[in-house]
């Protein structure tokens, strides 16, 4: 099972590099994530990030592109509710990526 060194100790990742243990996600374990993917997380990453988990705890899945773009255009703003600025933010996939930072399983319906 792959693993990710950060503060001391060892969290461990699935296959796809998503968290085993929603409860072992921090800020400093997402933004570990991204720097492996040579992402430095900003504001804007951090603002979808946030809304990702907000989501979850609320519905207890995480949604894939077609209604985060959804839910997010409701919330802040087509500027910010389109897959253009979302893939700008998260080029390998706004839902799959920003899940991944946000701690969150795959959401349903990535490959």
């Amino acid at each position: 099972m792959p693993t990710l060194e950060f503060d001391g100790k060892q969290v461990d990742l699935d296959e796809d590099g998503y968290l085993t243990n929603l409860d072992d996600w921090s800020e400093g374990v997402a933004s570990t994530l991204a720097e492996q993917d040579g992402l430095n997380l900003e504001d804007s990453h951090w603002e979808v990030i946030r809304f990702l988990r907000d989501y979850y705890q609320q519905y207890q899945i995480a949604p894939m592109i077609k209604i985060l773009v959804k839910e997010i255009k409701k919330k802040m703003g087509a500027d910010k509710g389109n897959t253009k600025y979302l893939y700008q933010l998260f080029p390998d996939g706004p839902a799959k990526q920003a899940c991944r930072y946000a701690g969150l399983p795959k959401p349903t319906g990535c490959v």
